[in-house]
């Protein structure tokens, strides 16, 4: 048994100083939730790195509309209207077409719409707060939903989470399976939140914040995020004793 990667993955290996840290007392439930034993890497296994596939069927014609997925017929869920776009891509820069987003966050007071929640901010009742998609042919995606907002939460006295978006995505294989979440550019929140400051490196950080475009506003409608998220990618493959294409 070896903690050591295995190189002869279809996938590069993750660089876990990129990653957050697992132990973080700061993050209070990291302290339980995180291994008390070395990690072990196995060999990937065939379906790792070939599955799953999604098709465009499964996604229905308002999974990617927060703002009328959930509302009764004539209304909408109340709050800023945003656009969140970008590129699902690999760590050469290649899109990753096919893969299935999911979405999910608070709405615009910083309520979730579940049963255990202990925020006292009024629930929407037009606004169910998830949603889903499939990247096109070069990699991107683009949902319409509202600005969620900051809430607190018990890790500490005074924490606050800042206004945030969960993503859950699957790649062209598991092994590109990454949950992450997306903050919004401005938000001086982002640099106080315990969750947030399990990262290390400013620069990653950094590649969670969303940025505004205004240069691609909907006039009277909603203002537009851009955030492109990128997966493992695989490694060059080799034809013979050449680089593919010498």
């Amino acid at each position: 048994m070896s903690n050591q990667p295995k190189t002869n993955s279809g996938y590069m290996v993750r660089d876990r100083a990129w990653h957050p840290r697992a132990y973080a007392p700061a993050y209070k439930t990291s302290v339980t939730r995180a291994p008390s034993k070395a990690l072990l890497s196995f060999p990937s296994s065939l379906g790792e790195n070939t599955g799953p596939v999604f098709g465009h069927d499964i996604i229905g014609p308002l999974d990617n509309d927060l703002i009328l997925n959930y509302a009764k017929p004539g209304e909408m869920a109340l709050g800023p209207r945003i656009i969140v776009k970008g590129r699902v891509i690999d760590e050469h820069g290649k899109g990753v077409p096919g893969s299935l987003l999911e979405f999910w966050q608070a709405n615009a007071g910083g309520r979730y719409r579940h049963r255990n929640e202990k925020y006292l901010a009024p629930l929407d009742p037009n606004f169910g707060g998830y949603g889903r998609t499939i990247t096109d042919e070069t990699g991107a995606y683009e949902f319409r939903t509202v600005q969620p907002g900051p809430y607190p939460w018990p890790n500490g006295m005074i924490d606050w989470r800042p206004a945030h978006i969960h993503f859950s995505v699957f790649g062209q294989a598991f092994a590109q399976r990454l949950i992450t979440q997306m903050y919004f550019e401005g938000d001086p929140m982002i640099w106080q939140c315990p969750i947030v400051s399990t990262i290390d490196q400013k620069e990653a950080i950094e590649t969670l914040v969303a940025a505004l475009d205004m240069s691609q506003t909907v006039p009277m409608d909603a203002r537009v995020y851009v955030f492109d998220i990128v997966l493992r990618g695989r490694r060059q493959t080799f034809f013979e004793n050449r680089w593919e294409g010498a």
